[in-house]
């Protein structure tokens, strides 16, 4: 598959700086325009109907939405709502939830972790179930691309089995949603595979691969920028071994060109989502693959 970019938007500040921006993104290539589902951040739906209005072809998607959050059958009613809001360019994130202090902010239980993807599974289904019941006397239109993201086993294996769209983390986090950790290659590679066997299980073709990049910085020095961003993460990866992280892309823009292809090639990552302090900057290596 061609890659595919996505870019995650999330500082709110006005109406118009949030349409502009949203248009600048389109313009500068991007597929998808997502928003992140964090307590101190905007309203993904709203968020995203917005986007839609601003541009006219870039979909608009949730990454992800923290099914815990909410009903099920009015997550459901949102999705179908967005999906005819925008035309039909939306693209639904789902995920299990994983920041305990957020649940704490919103009154939430922070249920164990079988429980929480027990709720994403119920809402999975239910969201497939709103496509055959018309919404106000008006039938929807065609269910919009599903992403499953996470880490974990069963969040993964349900990704393989019924989502469009994989979304790999890069990162894991403890029980309690603290300690964030990036995966090395080598534990990319076993996530990977964990999908391909359940996806020769279920009897499916390949879908689509995503993986969510937490720190992208284009530079003319990579070894530099590489000792930086070691030293910010407290010396526990070498400089070489940033290098090597699957969610992190440092380069000159042929260089980071050169790291997406590569890959694509080991790991299958056919999508590519950027923060959004990477707008503009990773555009550069958008014009280089486009």
């Amino acid at each position: 598959m061609k890659l595919r970019f996505g870019v995650s938007l999330w500082k709110l500040e006005d109406r118009a700086s949030w349409m502009e921006k949203s248009r600048r993104a389109e313009d500068l290539g991007y597929h998808v325009i997502t928003v992140p589902d964090h307590i101190d951040m905007p309203s993904p739906f709203l968020a995203c109907v917005l986007a839609a209005e601003a541009t006219s072809s870039v979909q608009v998607g949730t990454f992800v939405s923290n099914t815990s959050f909410y009903s099920p059958a009015l997550f459901a009613r949102d999705v179908v709502t967005t999906a005819q809001l925008t035309g039909g360019r939306l693209e639904v994130g789902l995920g299990a939830g994983w920041k305990k202090r957020e649940f704490d902010q919103a009154g939430i239980p922070f249920e164990a972790p079988g429980k929480r993807v027990d709720r994403l599974v119920a809402t999975l289904d239910e969201v497939t179930r709103a496509w055959s019941v018309p919404l106000g006397g008006v039938a929807a239109p065609g269910r919009p691309p599903l992403m499953i993201g996470g880490n974990g086993d069963r969040v993964l294996r349900l990704a393989a089995r019924c989502a469009d769209i994989v979304s790999f983390a890069g990162t894991r986090f403890d029980p309690q949603g603290r300690g964030m950790q990036f995966l090395t290659e080598q534990q990319m590679d076993e996530r990977v595979a964990l999908v391909d066997a359940e996806l020769r299980t279920a009897g499916r073709d390949a879908v689509r691969r995503n993986v969510i990049v937490l720190r992208t910085q284009v530079t003319s020095d990579r070894p530099a920028a590489l000792e930086d961003y070691s030293r910010f993460l407290q010396g526990t990866l070498s400089p070489e071994q940033v290098g090597e992280l699957p969610a992190v892309l440092i380069g000159s823009p042929e260089q980071i060109a050169e790291q997406l292809i590569a890959r694509q090639e080991r790991f299958g990552f056919n999508y590519v989502t950027v923060q959004e302090s990477a707008l503009d900057t990773f555009a550069r290596v958008i014009a280089l693959l486009s």
